[in-house]
């Protein structure tokens, strides 16, 4: 399988509903998706955005104390995480990531520079990158 990779900038919040609908399509049928960025980049935003996407009418929250929220989305589940307050990778274990990661449903993962070796093989990265107060950098690339 070839990585693909595309970008898209953005001054304005009001443009996520189109990049997260871009995301979806470049996606095709991936539901795995792991979230860089920097602090305060806007993954959880942005994660909120998709998740209205997929049609999920209950309020998208970050998932920094429970570390997984779980919604219900029109066709499928959607898992949450944020993997920021793990001390060490094994905590994911401890909490049964593999149940969550290998679901065949959504995966939204927040820090997963935490989990390295817990990865699944095939994911979409989703890169935030701030260049100002105004512009954003989303990159998509599957891997």
């Amino acid at each position: 399988m070839m990585n693909r990779q595309t970008s898209i900038d953005i001054v304005s919040l009001t443009e996520l509903p189109s990049v997260a609908q871009a995301l979806l399509n470049f996606a095709e049928g991936q539901k795995i998706f792991l979230f860089y960025g920097q602090m305060g980049a806007g993954k959880t935003t942005f994660i909120k955005t998709l998740c209205e996407s997929l049609r999920v009418t209950e309020p998208v929250t970050s998932p920094t104390f429970s570390i997984v929220n779980e919604y219900n989305g029109n066709s499928s589940k959607i898992y949450h995480f944020d993997f920021y307050r793990l001390k060490r990778q094994d905590e994911a274990l401890d909490m049964g990531y593999e149940e969550y990661f290998y679901s065949n449903q959504y995966c939204f993962i927040e820090w997963p520079e935490k989990i390295p070796d817990l990865l699944p093989l095939h994911f979409i990265k989703v890169s935030i990158t701030v260049s100002n107060e105004q512009l954003r950098r989303f990159t998509f690339e599957s891997i």
